[in-house]
């Protein structure tokens, strides 16, 4: 029998084999030609984060199943009266009356609003924004697991639009402040009951941290972040992955009244500064000098900003006129601490016990003097502004 040789498997071979050849010469690291006509070899670049890196977070349920029992629906109720009649429209009678309307065609009726809160302690104490609960006659807080409970006012604080209020109910769920320091780029979660929808979670970052200047409220120092917040927010809890609790919610920069992004919290270290204040004293003690403030103007914008604020006005008989301060005067440090912006100045004295002694170096034309103030104790106000504080729904 004749044997017969197919050359089939042999070409098949060499295909396959100067196929691969080839591959591996077109994966070598390519070369590019200089100026001067020298090949030089491409290096392979890489990235600067391994996005494949394990331990990688894909979901917050986690956290969001620590932080959101804590987290409450807060319904305020107030009592406003509003006169209607027929014969309001007819002009003989406005004429005749004019602003002083009769008592009798007054009417009372029922003003409803939505916040948040965030229960800080197991024996009820929660933390809400003073202005979710100003002027309210009722307020009612529900709970994530269906409980409802009346709420007393234990103490506001208006110039940090913070309040405590107390609900007696047991087994309730806690939020723990985190006290550390927060840094841009976090991830961020805000809770709250925005337009009365029911309770709500948005994801974010911190966007900044220290915002202050902005005409919110008296004190500032804000984080600010890109989780979504909107009217009936107000109150609720900012918290990080791990489900701790680094801001209350409390106003938003907005054109249209929704979110736009930019929303501001109050960090945990000064919620639990003015909680324990007033579960101590019943109110909040701050110092104060009795002036008002603004920031040095610069000629050339070229140059580094100048240290310092200069006294627009002072308060005759405050704090600063006794201890000789004058409008004009520049202040430059407070104890031998800098100051850096009106804002820093503001809550560097607030910190200072009333009655206490501070020295202030100021600049009087050019010639620098140091004056013994006795601090002052700053009575609590109210500030408004294009910052919406997430208020009435």
């Amino acid at each position: 029998m004749r044997r017969t040789f197919s050359w089939l498997p042999w070409v098949l071979l060499i295909l396959v084999t100067l196929g691969f050849l080839g591959w591996q010469q077109y994966q070598k690291p390519k070369s590019q030609v200089a100026a001067d006509g020298i090949k030089m070899p491409v290096e392979k670049i890489e990235p600067l984060v391994d996005t494949k890196r394990a331990g990688g977070i894909d979901s917050y349920s986690a956290a969001v199943k620590v932080a959101a029992p804590a987290v409450v629906n807060i319904f305020t109720t107030q009592k406003v009266k509003q006169v209607e009649h027929p014969l309001l429209n007819d002009p003989a009678f406005q004429e005749f009356f004019g602003d002083q309307l009769p008592e009798q065609f007054a009417q009372e009726r029922n003003e409803n609003s939505l916040g948040s809160g965030v229960i800080v302690r197991s024996d009820g104490y929660i933390l809400t924004n003073n202005h979710v609960i100003a002027q309210a006659d009722q307020i009612v807080v529900g709970l994530n697991d269906g409980r409802r409970a009346l709420a007393k006012v234990i103490g506001t604080d208006p110039d940090s639009d913070l309040a405590v209020i107390k609900i007696d109910l047991n087994e309730l769920p806690v939020l723990p402040f985190k006290l550390s320091g927060n840094d841009v780029g976090d991830v961020v979660l805000a809770i709250g009951n925005p337009f009365g929808v029911g309770q709500t979670v948005t994801q974010g970052i911190i966007s900044a941290t220290n915002r202050s200047d902005l005409g919110i409220n008296t004190y500032e120092d804000f984080i600010q972040t890109d989780a979504a917040i909107n009217p009936g927010n107000s109150g609720g809890a900012l918290i990080d992955v791990a489900g701790n609790l680094i801001g209350v919610n409390t106003a938003i920069f907005s054109q249209s009244g929704g979110s736009l992004g930019i929303g501001f919290a109050i960090p945990a270290k000064v919620c639990q500064q003015i909680l324990n204040s007033i579960l101590k004293d019943g109110r909040v003690v701050r110092g104060w000098l009795g002036i008002s403030l603004m920031p040095i103007q610069q000629d050339n914008i070229l140059e580094p900003k100048q240290a310092g604020v200069v006294v627009a006005d002072v308060l005759p008989n405050g704090p600063a006129a006794s201890a000789g301060v004058k409008k004009g005067d520049k202040i430059i440090e407070v104890n031998g601490e800098t100051i850096t912006s009106a804002s820093h100045l503001i809550n560097y004295v607030a910190l200072q016990a009333p009655n206490s002694t501070i020295k202030i170096a100021v600049v009087r034309g050019e010639k620098p003097l140091t004056l013994d103030v006795v601090v002052g104790e700053r009575k609590a106000q109210n500030n408004t502004s294009q910052y919406i504080p997430l208020p009435k729904r």
